[in-house]
């Protein structure tokens, strides 16, 4: 009975550690601290190419507060090489079309550590439309 005790408490305190390190990285003001001279968002609806761990729903709601609705999407010219995109000229990256607000692109942004870790640039997806796409720096 007392080794189910010290489980339970052993269970508790490491769920307790994974969710106060998702918290610390994904929405904490205090970890990241966007560099000088990055541009403004623009108000309204962004449309963001994701091919990594923002494929998955959990991830999407515990970055920016919903799952969202995206769609497949498809960028040719790439090819995934770990945790970027690489060029490739008869490559293509399989991943999904989000719609985000300007509030919302901001938490990526964060997520993403904008200028720091990844920059955000214009890619056109297979079927000509204009969107924004995380790539390693």
């Amino acid at each position: 009975m007392i080794y189910l005790r010290y489980l339970l408490l052993g269970t508790t305190g490491t769920t307790l550690a994974v969710f106060g390190y998702l918290w610390l990285t994904l929405l904490s003001p205090f970890t990241y601290h966007p560099p000088e001279g990055l541009p403004t968002i623009k108000s309204g609806e962004h449309q963001v190419f994701v091919y990594g761990t923002l494929r998955y729903p959990l991830v999407r709601w515990l970055v920016y507060g919903r799952t969202g609705n995206p769609e497949p999407a498809t960028l040719e010219g790439y090819r995934r090489k770990a945790l970027d995109l690489a060029t490739a000229p008869k490559g293509k990256v399989e991943g999904l079309l989000l719609r985000v607000s300007a509030k919302e692109l901001a938490r990526l942004d964060r997520y993403e550590r904008l200028g720091i870790r990844y920059e955000r640039t214009r890619e056109t997806l297979s079927n000509g439309q204009q969107v924004w796409a995380y790539r390693r720096l």
